[in-house]
């Protein structure tokens, strides 16, 4: 059964001019002519023609193709493909991550800075690892309890509100002796239970680096305004004092 070169086209989504350059550069000639010159193709020239798409999806030049489809088998080359594919979707999975924590951090201080949207398009430095800090236990009850700006969850967007709170009290002068503050401080020592869970060892080793802006520009994790630390103290200060 043979199709005509209008069929193939409608079939692949694909040019019925790019059909004939296929054919005139020897790429994927039809099996079949009419007495008129009419092209009409078999069921392995459309085999070749879908290799050829699958290639291109690689951004392989078309004589490189031509020299794949003769050295190479069906299998390798959907292969390459499935690798291809899932390198993008490894690609695309972080991209929407690092756009999500641009998010957070949009809602957290109601802007973005130049050097964190250029994050998007060149990855960040890699600074001092989490072993510096952490030990190999504690890195992975860490890694699986911690709010991640990355992520959309509810832990996450309990510890973002949590901040927005403090950031409203700062801004509208609310004391950290205040009852407001006092709710704050219950809230977050509940989150630190849930985080933590329990471990006051690791909870207070962890804040010790999360209250140095620089230890945590080299973790990578979202530094936490100066101000909102001291209220933070200043606030704990007050209760345990009470």
């Amino acid at each position: 059964m043979y199709i005509s070169s209008g069929e193939l086209a409608k079939r692949f989504k694909v040019s019925v001019r790019t059909i004939r350059y296929y054919d005139q550069i020897g790429l994927v000639r039809p099996s079949k002519l009419s007495e008129g010159g009419k092209r009409f193709y078999s069921a392995e020239d459309c085999l070749i023609l879908e290799k050829v798409i699958l290639l291109k999806s690689l951004a392989l030049p078309l004589d490189e193709i031509k020299r794949v489809i003769k050295d190479q088998s069906t299998e390798t080359i959907l292969l390459a493909h499935k690798s291809y594919m899932e390198e993008q979707l490894f690609n695309m999975q972080t991209s929407i991550a690092h756009t999500t924590s641009l998010l957070h951090i949009l809602k957290l201080e109601g802007m973005i800075q130049w050097e964190d949207l250029i994050t998007l398009i060149a990855p960040p430095v890699e600074n001092r690892s989490w072993e510096s800090f952490f030990s190999i236990e504690e890195q992975e009850r860490l890694r699986g309890s911690l709010p991640k700006l990355e992520k959309d969850n509810v832990s996450t967007k309990k510890w973002i509100n949590l901040v927005r709170r403090i950031e409203l009290c700062i801004q509208e002068n609310t004391s950290p002796g205040s009852e407001q503050a006092k709710l704050i401080i219950e809230d977050m020592e509940n989150l630190s239970e849930e985080t933590f869970q329990g471990d006051q060892n690791l909870m207070t080793k962890f804040w010790e680096v999360r209250r140095s802006r620089d230890f945590s520009n080299e973790l990578n994790l979202y530094p936490i305004k100066q101000e909102i630390l001291d209220f933070i103290e200043e606030a704990y200060a007050i209760i345990q004092g009470q």
